[in-house]
């Protein structure tokens, strides 16, 4: 591949590729290939020329709808085989034709894990789903039982064997899916966005997987893999960024993430090391925390203490009313297994708090106590002083607002106005009154004019506001958010962030359970942390980040800002906060 250059609008742009070798065609090959959906007013891809060798792994980066999904499942033939369309151009597949292929034949070489992880899943157990695509390949008894076993054991799955799939977490969900591709060897492994539900550990196991893949054999597949991750996108050799359904880059990754101006235009979150130097004026754009710290040092900056104390200082001023919801002593297992085991905890009014904790901590089920979606059976849950035993859905409806992790979930209405509507028609109220709350809930989120739409047209971000302004036009003093990033690229990340923080700022008490530890260090002012069912610590968030232990004990790593800043000598929370305290000589 030949190096990307900058060109005068300040995009980066392909100029070349790299030729495939001489013996054997390259895994994926697109050439000039053009793809528009049905009723669709504009091409999900335009002229798409891309090339990946054997063995070869590329990372593809870029903001919603640029078309990193669209370009996956033409890589198996699900376009045009099973999503019709207008397609011009060739896709090769190790040489062959996708059109030329059925889709079931391609799955023989070509793995697809898909960005829903769950619509792939359908069997009664785990060692099941992993079997499926052996079994279906007919192959030997034994070989479907090593590949079981290898495939579970590199996604951290091995002992879950017997477990449904429905009992699993988010996380545990998302590396079955990933361990039923791996155990069909394929030949070139497509993963469209896997990392998307995973907590820090099962991020960095999915990345291990790809480099283990990398350097299993001289055999090792190719790697294609859909990510928003920037931090960890540093342990590809290559990639590539797509805008509006071209590709604007192709490349080095370690280029790429160096330009963190050209990174946040596309749509994707800059590393934060490179952001800080870019935002003090600097020149130099190191991405890894050693290189900035030494340059920061050899620059002459340092953490003013002063400024630093001063953060800590407006924290200690937050007022926060009475208590909103009081957990005591509350357990609950699944088949005998504890998720939550005698929690005691209390929100305030007013409040913004990150429950964090890795995948089966217990995050989920704790917060489905706080709204009623379930009931204790050991301990309490009060709300608004009053236990949620005693109260009905609708009175529990009135006080916490519930959005959960999908927003598919939750949507079901031909509309948006009739979406967001239900909510208060279900209470009772008038005609007026509900429309009012529709238009004042849509308006809050930034989706009015949206009314008649239908829900499942929009994109995700847009539904998750959606499914927000439905909890909202409830009035709710709470509101509940399971992972409300899952899916969305960086700015709706901030979008929807900033969204709640207004909702906070207009006195909704907010609670967040998320794996995004940046997210959760720039927005949460309190965070608390979950191992294996029990609080593990339950303070500020400035003082969380900086109890390393505790969060190496479950498996939490602190995002790379609040790293930097505490090696200089005090936790910041962010980039603006980090070059806010730092000064020269």
């Amino acid at each position: 591949m030949e190096e990307a250059s900058q060109d005068e609008a300040g995009l980066i742009r392909t100029q070349g590729k790299a030729a495939a070798p001489s013996n054997e065609s390259p895994a994926l090959e697109f050439r000039r290939v053009t793809f528009a959906y049905r009723d669709a007013t504009r091409p999900a891809l335009k002229d798409i020329s891309l090339l990946v060798e054997r063995g070869q792994s590329v990372i593809i980066m870029g903001e919603g709808g640029a078309g990193k999904s669209t370009l996956c499942r033409c890589a198996n033939g699900l376009i045009p085989h099973f999503q019709k369309g207008e397609l011009t151009g060739d896709i090769l597949a190790f040489g062959e034709s996708t059109r030329a292929r059925p889709v079931h034949e391609l799955a023989r070489r070509v793995g697809l894990v898909f960005q829903d992880f769950e619509s792939q899943l359908f069997s009664t157990s785990v060692e099941l789903e992993a079997a499926f695509g052996p079994e279906n390949f007919g192959l030997p008894r034994d070989e479907i039982g090593r590949r079981i076993a290898e495939a579970l054991s590199a996604t951290g799955l091995a002992g879950m064997e017997r477990r449904a799939p429905a009992t699993l977490s988010g996380g545990e969900k998302q590396r079955l899916a990933i361990a039923s591709v791996l155990a069909c060897r394929p030949e070139l492994l497509v993963l469209d966005e896997p990392t998307t539900d995973l907590d820090p550990e099962g991020k960095r196991q999915v990345f291990e997987i790809a480099r283990w893949l990398r350097n299993s054999s001289t055999t090792a597949p190719a790697v294609v893999m859909v990510e928003h991750e920037t931090e960890e996108a540093a342990h590809f050799p290559r990639a590539v960024v797509m805008r509006e359904g071209a590709i604007v880059y192709d490349g080095d990754v370690r280029a790429l993430l160096a330009r963190p101006e050209f990174m946040e235009s596309h749509g994707i979150r800059p590393l934060p090391a490179a952001a800080l130097f870019a935002r003090l004026g600097e020149t130099a754009r190191p991405i890894e925390d050693a290189d900035a710290l030494s340059q920061l040092k050899a620059l002459g900056y340092r953490l003013d203490r002063s400024r630093w104390q001063a953060l800590a200082a407006d924290e200690a001023r937050r007022a926060h009313g009475d208590p909103i919801i009081e957990v005591r002593s509350l357990s609950h297992s699944y088949d005998g297994i504890p998720a939550v085991d005698g929690v005691d905890l209390t929100i305030r009014e007013g409040e913004f708090v990150v429950i964090l904790g890795q995948n089966g901590s217990g995050k989920t089920t704790l917060v489905k106590h706080f709204n009623g979606l379930m009931l204790p059976r050991v301990g309490e849950v009060r709300v608004a002083g009053a236990e949620t035993r005693r109260q009905s859905a609708l009175q529990l409806g009135r006080q916490v607002g519930y959005v959960f992790q999908n927003p598919d979930h939750q949507i079901f209405a031909d509309t948006v106005r009739e979406e967001v509507g239900f909510g208060p028609r279900n209470f009772g109220l008038a005609p007026d009154e509900v429309a009012r709350r529709v238009t004042e809930s849509l308006a809050a989120v930034g989706m009015a004019g949206l009314e008649a739409a239908d829900p499942f047209s929009l994109t995700k971000g847009e539904r998750q506001r959606i499914a927000v302004a439905s909890a909202l036009a409830s009035r709710p003093k709470v509101l509940v958010l399971d992972e409300p990033t899952t899916g969305l690229d960086y700015r709706q990340n901030v979008g929807m962030m900033e969204l709640l923080r207004r909702l906070n700022d207009s006195g909704h008490t907010i609670i967040i359970v998320t794996h995004a530890m940046w997210v959760a260090a720039e927005y949460a002012h309190r965070a608390v942390l979950l191992s294996r069912g029990r609080v593990l610590l339950d303070a500020p968030m400035r003082e969380v980040m900086g109890r390393t232990d505790e969060l190496a004990q479950a498996h939490l790593v602190a995002p790379q800002a609040v790293r930097l800043g505490a090696a200089l000598g005090g936790v910041t929370l962010s980039v603006g906060e980090l070059a806010k305290c730092l000064t020269g000589t």
